[in-house]
């Protein structure tokens, strides 16, 4: 099954802080759910990456085109499928 990331660079600090709790609590929904692999802040506060684990490229990008940072423009996304070459 491939994978799917997005790569979320933040855009405006102060917006992403006040949704922040938001936006943890949108993607736990997908994380009980099993559609989301891993996730996590990049450490220099830039913003963070996201790995979906999804049926298709097209529920996984609806997924991430409705995260609270995008919508309210808080984070640009960057949005690809990836293929991990661990064996699963």
């Amino acid at each position: 099954m491939p994978y799917y990331i997005a790569f979320l660079e933040t855009i405006d600090p102060e917006k992403d802080a006040e949704i922040l709790e938001v936006h943890k609590a949108y993607l736990q929904k997908y994380i009980n759910e099993g559609k989301i692999y891993a996730k996590g802040p990049f450490t220099d506060h830039t913003g963070g990456l996201i790995i979906y684990k999804t049926n298709s490229y097209e529920e996984a990008k609806l997924i991430a085109e409705n995260d609270p940072v995008i919508k309210e423009n808080s984070r640009k996304m960057t949005f690809k499928e990836w293929k991990s070459t661990l064996p699963e």
